[in-house]
């Protein structure tokens, strides 16, 4: 699998996106900054989820196991990791949203769960982008008041992140595409479409021709120019760019016969 990848920090002490790749798999994942004041009923902050939360997918993403399976297990290798010194039942714990691909005979499986977005072109070349927008439709409209986030993280008819809750993998939208290219993005980058009025086919377009790098250069850009309607001026930005090489296609098809 070639792999094309950028990750740039924003307004905040870190960046708390991370991204990974295998032979045949990949993620991205962005970690929900906690609100000032938030008691999160935990000694570690999103950086230490977002490290261990990578590492156990490093893990699980290279068994056969369902792509649901795999996130599930992760989060539940996270959970022990977090010792006896954290209450793990606080709905504010530290949270990540997620997206997951790992090839599958003739395409690749993808899981989206929350706000991060895979992109792709179907095989009629109409770009697509898979993002989980529950948590934009929540009761009220925005802003939404920090009770409201809080009851309806991680529990039904609200929205769900990868945190304390093995059961939110399940909750993920998931689905198997048939082609061989794909990007993962935080949505640091998608603000490109969901601020910016521009379409995924731009972004697609842009990405395969300038690369992972100049996308996020592109996103920093129209930040300067236009400013954001909610959130940092600057988010933490990532994405990754996937093409599964001829070969490579060929030797999967066979073995899946």
């Amino acid at each position: 699998m070639r792999i094309r990848q950028a990750s740039r920090r924003g307004v905040g002490a870190h960046n708390e996106d991370r991204l990974g790749a295998g032979a045949n798999w990949a993620f991205v994942l962005d970690g929900a900054t906690a609100p000032s004041g938030v008691d999160s009923g935990c000694i570690h902050d999103v950086s230490w989820l977002v490290d261990q939360l990578a590492e156990a997918l490093r893990i699980t993403l290279s068994t056969p196991m369902p792509l649901t399976d795999a996130l599930a297990v992760a989060i539940e290798r996270v959970r022990y990791a977090h010792g006896g010194s954290c209450d793990l039942d606080n709905p504010d714990s530290p949270s990540a949203t997620v997206a997951l691909a790992r090839r599958h005979e003739e395409g690749f499986d993808y899981l989206v769960l929350a706000d991060t977005a895979v992109v792709f072109a179907d095989e009629d070349g109409t770009v697509r982008a898979v993002s989980d927008d529950r948590v934009d439709r929540l009761p009220g409209g925005r802003p939404y008041s920090r009770e409201l986030v809080r009851k309806s993280r991680n529990a039904p008819g609200g929205f769900w992140v990868a945190s304390t809750v093995p059961e939110a993998a399940y909750e993920a939208l998931t689905g198997t595409v048939r082609t061989s290219e794909f990007a993962l993005m935080s949505d640091g980058c998608s603000r490109l479409v969901d601020y910016y009025g521009h379409t995924w086919e731009q972004v697609w377009e842009h990405l395969r021709l300038h690369g992972p790098h100049s996308l996020v250069d592109w996103v920093r850009a129209e930040e300067r120019r236009h400013g954001v309607a909610l959130g940092k001026l600057h988010d933490d930005a990532t994405v990754l760019h996937a093409v599964f090489a001829p070969e490579q296609i060929r030797r999967l098809a066979r073995s899946a016969r």
